[in-house]
Parts: structure tokens; C-alpha cells; sequence
């Protein structure tokens, strides 16, 4: 392997990028994790959220993940998301129709489980679009 990490995103519809990288830094549902070259091998689940890959030269690239898994292996990181897109096909209208659409269903949940699960998707949707906007604020896409 050349020297570097091989990073793959994979979606049902595409594979969205494969390449070498110098580190790639990932959305797990337990926290944002980052990868380099000789990694440990794990596997962990996924939360949406935006993968950054950095290249040689310190130039990244920004991906969105929806869900999904990350495989660390000795030959690299792979990504089999739910859905993944570059950052700069990312739908912003469409995340503010959702966030939109939760509150309404946290206005709706009559039970106290209901609205605990209706709050917590409410919250990871409003974090998606705080980081969301701050990676536009950076103008890193």
C-alpha cells in the first residue's frame, strides 16, 4: 500500500470517493473519531454528520454521511453509508425541512418516551445544521 491511508465512501447509489489520505476524520455515534495510516483495526456505527479527508499537502475535502458503518482494517477505512455526498451537494433546504418537520412531531408526541425520542432527533438535526453552517463560514468546500 502506498503511504497513507486508503479511504473508500461507499453509498447504495455510488461510490463517492477513493483515495489516499493523510487522515480522515469521522462521525461516530459515540463521537467525531480520526483515522491515520496504521490505524487499529475497529468497526463502529455512524451518525450523520461530515467526514473530512486531508490530503498531502493539508488541502481536505468534506463529505456528508447519513448513518452508516466505518471499517478500519489494515488496508484502510472504508465507509458503507446510508447516503454520503461532497459537502458541496449537500442539501441545506432539504435539512431545514426535516428539522422542520421534527419539531412538529415534538409538538405532537403525547408520551414521555415519544417526546424524548422526538427531542433527541430534533437535536441531532439542529447540530447537523450548526456544523453544517460552520463548515460554510469556513468556506471549505
Amino acid at each position: 500500500m502506498a503511504e497513507g491511508l486508503k479511504i473508500e465512501i461507499v453509498s447504495p447509489e455510488r461510490l463517492v470517493l477513493s483515495e489516499t489520505a493523510v487522515s480522515v476524520t469521522v462521525p461516530g455515534t459515540e463521537g467525531y473519531f480520526t483515522v491515520m495510516n496504521d490505524h487499529a483495526p475497529f468497526m463502529t456505527t455512524l451518525r450523520p454528520g461530515f467526514i473530512t479527508v486531508t490530503k498531502d499537502a493539508g488541502a481536505s475535502s468534506i463529505y456528508f454521511v447519513r448513518g452508516g458503518f466505518a471499517d478500519v482494517s489494515p488496508e484502510g477505512l472504508t465507509i458503507l453509508a446510508e447516503q454520503s455526498v461532497p459537502f458541496s451537494e449537500f442539501d441545506h433546504a432539504d435539512l431545514q425541512t426535516q428539522i422542520q418537520s421534527a419539531q412538529e412531531e415534538l409538538t405532537r408526541a403525547e408520551s414521555p418516551e415519544d417526546k424524548s425520542y422526538a427531542q433527541e432527533v430534533v437535536s441531532g438535526l439542529l447540530n447537523l445544521a450548526v456544523e453544517a453552517q460552520q463548515i460554510n463560514g469556513a468556506h471549505v468546500h
